[in-house]
């Protein structure tokens, strides 16, 4: 699952984007949704690949000592 979004704005004929939202409701998803899926895919049907926002990222809060500490700690 993505971590980070960005915004993606398009315009759309009002009747349209009104078709949509009530096709989206009736099946309980919201267009946000029907769209990412969409987008998905998308790029599988072409061949893109990407790696979700958040997927690559290092893991937070790991402890590194620091070089000073380092080299106090090997003296001891």
């Amino acid at each position: 699952m993505e971590l980070k979004t960005a915004r993606l704005t398009l315009l759309i004929d009002p009747a349209k984007k009104a078709a949509f939202d009530r096709l989206c409701a009736k099946q309980d998803l919201t267009p946000s949704q029907v769209v990412r899926q969409l987008i998905r895919d998308y790029l599988a049907q072409h061949g893109v690949s990407y790696v979700p926002s958040g997927v690559a990222d290092p893991p937070r809060n790991t402890a590194v000592p620091s070089r000073r500490r380092a080299k106090h700690s090997a003296a001891k």
